[in-house]
């Protein structure tokens, strides 16, 4: 039970250290962005965001929701 906790907490800082640096990186490459466009919501929309940091943050939520799936192949 401990083993598996540790491998736990390691996936979850190992995740965390992963898309923080992905985020980090997604900010310095917006820098010089110009093409902006705003994000329909089923009630409002969201002010003018570069194009690039709507695309590269949804890729990351999306490698931040899909490292919480396991995938158990060897079903024996």
């Amino acid at each position: 039970m401990v083993i598996k906790m540790s491998f736990l907490i390691k996936k979850l800082f190992l995740i965390a250290i992963f898309n923080s640096c992905l985020f980090a990186i997604l900010f310095i490459g917006i820098q010089n962005s110009s093409n902006k466009s705003k994000v329909d919501f089923l009630i409002d929309e969201t002010i003018e965001l570069p194009i690039s940091f709507i695309s590269g943050s949804s890729f990351i939520l999306g490698s931040i929701l899909g490292s919480f799936f396991v995938f158990n192949i060897n079903n024996k």
